[in-house]
């Protein structure tokens, strides 16, 4: 029996490593080794190419979890030759060539893209970039409805900002294609239309488990749920 794989959890846009705490604890409890970086949120290549790394730095084998944007930088990330397995969290999982814009723009949008504000942040020697969060009052609606208000509260006030040209980058690899992939697709998610999270993950091939009612947040929510996909996927690929 191979060693049991390391579970590396990717956070999306508009959270932090911080949003995996519940999942973390679950998976801890079974003793399946994992860690949650900090996922720059600064565009789909160089974010991709940072949990490659991370990935790539860990001893033996690595089931990568993405959630939300987070399941794009899998996608392409997962290619590196250590990782074994694949989870989409409510997740887009994108083709190779394919940005996340186009994928949501095959299917009515979410309330999220009326709810985005936009930021500036600096670049070296360059004009400012644009980035965007989710409206304060807007985010538990769209977030973390299943949540508890105290919760959303402070979620709302943590938020990271994500790069708007991560949007329109394309990924250069679809990892999906030789490893295999799990899908947990949330089924009242205001942020990602559920119907991308099951096209997506239907193409991919993967283990589908769908959660009625469970938010865009559901690592928060629903923490147990979540680990327990995890944990199928290490036992896959143990």
């Amino acid at each position: 029996m191979s060693p049991t794989p390391t579970v590396l959890l990717v956070h999306g846009a508009f959270a932090d490593a911080g949003s995996w705490s519940g999942v973390i604890a679950e998976l801890q409890g079974h003793g399946i080794p994992v860690l949650a970086p900090s996922n720059p949120l600064r565009g789909l290549a160089s974010d991709a190419a940072y949990i490659a790394s991370v990935a790539s730095q860990i001893d033996g084998p690595v089931v990568l979890v993405g959630h939300s944007y987070g399941g794009a930088l899998i996608t392409v990330a997962g290619t590196a030759d250590n990782v074994v397995g694949l989870v989409y969290v409510a997740a887009y999982a994108l083709d190779e060539g394919e940005s996340l814009g186009e994928l949501q723009g095959r299917f009515p949008l979410s309330p999220l893209v009326s709810n985005l504000k936009q930021w500036t942040y600096p670049l070296p020697g360059g004009d400012p970039a644009v980035e965007v969060t989710i409206t304060e009052d807007a985010f538990p609606s769209v977030f973390a409805a299943d949540v508890p208000a105290d919760v959303t509260k402070i979620l709302a006030a943590a938020q990271r900002p994500l790069a708007a040209g991560a949007f329109e980058e394309t990924a250069a690899a679809a990892a999906w294609k030789t490893k295999p992939a799990w899908a947990l697709v949330a089924g009242a998610d205001e942020a990602i239309n559920p119907e991308v999270e099951r096209f997506g993950a239907k193409r991919a091939g993967a283990t589908i488990v769908e959660l009625e009612g469970a938010s865009h947040a559901v690592a928060v929510s629903r923490p147990k749920e979540v680990a327990d996909l995890i944990r199928d996927a290490v036992r896959a690929t143990s």
